[in-house]
């Protein structure tokens, strides 16, 4: 009966990697599992206790498949608690503790932590007093220090991929991620709606919070269009709707793609 931290990384992030696992590698018992997206693999330097190698598809990485063989190496070795942390994420002193308690009272429930974007040049090692640099992302909940609250049926798409924790049974019931769901988007909210079908519904734990190390975006995200379309399509046919729409309407706005018979794809005419 143990724990388990989850991580999909890559060579681009080998740095907020390391930084991740360094503040987790003294924790007694921990599994740290470490799902490598790259199409070559990874050395020996990656700190991990498990390693493993997911290599990416003609379309792109896999990180549906990869979570779901990250989760299925935790389970076979004993694991009974999940937590899945994005490799740009550095954990709180409390993550872990607060995840533990919150499982333990909500065993049935998908959890999620407030998220702290931390501005660039700041930097992070085992150190850091991360408690000083607190100030949850204002997009999602961050209840009170071990406090538990459970989000309405309406609120579940506000789940995120970032920090996230469950049980080895909810996620069994749930049944993972969707794996034809490749590249960029779609495939967290997709396990969103899995996870409130199951019935397994979204709870944000007060305290496990979570700091995000900084690293360059573009907004809207050109480079992953392609993927944004086919990936929302796929949700679509599934759900009956379509997410990113904030992005999908910036690409419309730039001209860059279109909607026609309700479904969104590259514009015909291409924007000058």
């Amino acid at each position: 009966m143990t724990i388990a931290t989850i991580t999909l990384a890559s060579r681009a992030r080998a740095g907020h990697l390391a930084r991740q696992q360094e503040r987790l590698q003294g924790v007694p018992g921990l599994e740290r599992v470490v799902v490598w997206l790259d199409a070559e693999p990874p050395g020996d330097e990656v700190p991990a206790t498990v390693v493993l190698h997911v290599p990416p598809a003609a379309a792109g990485m896999r990180l549906a498949a990869a979570r779901n063989a990250g989760a299925r190496a935790a389970i076979d070795r004993g694991c009974d608690r999940l937590v899945f942390l994005d490799a740009d994420c550095v954990p709180g002193d409390a993550l872990l503790d607060r995840y533990d308690r919150a499982l333990r009272a909500h065993p049935g429930a998908l959890l999620a932590g407030p998220v702290t974007y931390l501005a660039e040049g700041v930097a992070v090692d085992a150190q850091t007093d991360l408690a000083a640099l607190t100030a949850p992302h204002a997009a999602r909940p961050s209840p009170p220090d071990g406090e538990v609250h459970v989000a309405a049926p309406e609120d579940q798409l506000l789940f995120w991929s970032l920090s996230f924790a469950l049980s080895a049974s909810t996620w069994r019931r749930i049944g993972g991620f969707d794996e034809a769901y490749v590249g960029y988007g779609a495939e967290d909210t997709d396990f969103a709606m899995r996870a409130q079908a199951a019935p397994a519904p979204l709870a944000w734990v007060g305290g496990a919070h979570a700091y995000h190390q900084h690293h360059p975006t573009s907004s809207p995200p050109w480079q992953h269009l392609d993927d944004i379309l086919r990936n929302g399509g796929l949700f679509a046919d599934r759900w009956g709707f379509w997410p990113m729409r904030g992005w999908l309407e910036a690409f419309e706005a730039a001209g860059a793609v279109e909607r026609v018979d309700g479904r969104w794809r590259r514009a015909s005419v291409a924007p000058r």
